[in-house]
């Protein structure tokens, strides 16, 4: 989708779930920090780095004329051979979740000491980062607020032909000035 896309900031915004999907494999792999890390730099950093120089780069969208279904048979040849690949050639116990034939021999014997508590990596680091080191984790949010800030102030267009007021001068007239009084009825027809 992110090629075949004819509005640039789809093609920005669809990396996104694969990132997440990724993540989520990284999770189910054991591998917490990376899982997530992983969408805070992808996500987080360079997704939005894009979709700000797609912005700011001001790209007009042309329409494509090609006929898009002439791709589809070299894709679906593609894909085939990516699942043959999947299915015959790697291994069952390569694919951990496939079901496959298990020791059920040792099942009365328990590991107690996998039973004690103890922290992931995952509570480690967010001990360590919420209690000893979180004024390092607030400059580098502080700094990407003023990149994203002023990543807004320079894709703002200032035109003429919009017609604005400047708040300051007008909240700098003397407001005796500009509200006209009735001294009159407002009953009474002139």
């Amino acid at each position: 989708m992110v090629v075949r896309a004819k509005n640039p900031v789809h093609s920005v915004l669809f990396p996104i779930p694969v990132f997440r999907n990724t993540s989520g494999l990284l999770l189910l792999l054991g591998l917490d920090f990376f899982a997530m890390i992983f969408p805070v730099v992808y996500i987080g950093a360079i997704a939005v780095s894009f979709l700000f120089v797609v912005m700011m780069f001001n790209i007009q969208i042309a329409e494509i004329h090609e006929e898009v279904l002439r791709y589809l048979p070299v894709s679906g040849i593609i894909g085939l051979i990516f699942w043959w690949e999947m299915f015959f050639i790697l291994d069952n116990e390569s694919i951990p979740l496939l079901p496959t034939q298990r020791n059920t021999t040792s099942l009365r014997y328990t590991v107690y000491a996998e039973k004690v508590r103890s922290w992931t990596n995952l509570e480690t680091l967010g001990n360590l980062l919420y209690t000893y080191y979180s004024v390092w984790f607030l400059v580098p949010s502080l700094i990407l607020l003023v990149a994203m800030i002023g990543a807004i102030v320079l894709t703002m267009h200032r035109t003429t032909k919009v017609k604005r007021q400047d708040v300051f001068r007008r909240n700098a007239i003397d407001s005796r000035r500009t509200i006209m009084r009735r001294t009159t009825d407002p009953l009474t027809i002139y």
